[in-house]
């Protein structure tokens, strides 16, 4: 199966992607904490041309980025509250799903060649980075998009352990 469908919780707002995302980043980031309400973000990234909104039309919050001053646009059900994907100022053309919302999260094909894990230096005590990801103490990126070199642990990774 190339394609799948998410929506929010209540079922107003449904969307299609038409196949396997570009990358999937986990952010541990304190934004993504707060906005999950979890330890970190599961977010397939597409093109905008494989997502389509199918049904019903999202609000949407624009948050300013404490780390590259650019806006993230949070699309969201206005009936149920959930948070469906977020669109970026910085990555013109990107639409990041939150992860959960998928009808089938595991869909999703999560491999150490087309993911990583990022803002690892504010991931919460007890988290398991799984070894062979690239990891990243905050984001893969400067804001100029120079890349940062990635850290790769052989084993399982523990955050915060002693």
């Amino acid at each position: 199966m190339t394609s799948t469908q998410g929506g929010c919780l209540c079922g107003e707002l449904r969307y299609e992607v038409q196949k396997q995302p570009a990358r999937t980043t986990m952010c541990h980031c304190k934004f993504c904490q707060r906005a999950t309400g979890g330890a970190y973000l599961v977010e397939p990234v597409f093109e905008s041309a494989d997502f389509t909104v199918i049904r019903g039309t999202p609000k949407r919050y624009t948050h300013l980025s404490e780390g590259s001053g650019k806006k993230v646009y949070i699309h969201f059900c206005d009936n149920c509250g959930t948070k469906l994907f977020l669109t970026f100022e910085r990555f013109e053309g990107a639409v990041g799903v939150y992860g959960g919302t998928l009808d089938d999260p595991n869909w999703l094909k999560i491999t150490p060649e087309n993911s990583k894990h990022i803002f690892l230096g504010v991931a919460q005590r007890g988290t398991v980075i799984p070894p062979h990801f690239d990891t990243f103490d905050k984001h893969a990126t400067e804001n100029d998009g120079t890349p940062i070199a990635a850290t790769v642990y052989d084993e399982p990774h523990i955050i915060g352990k002693m």
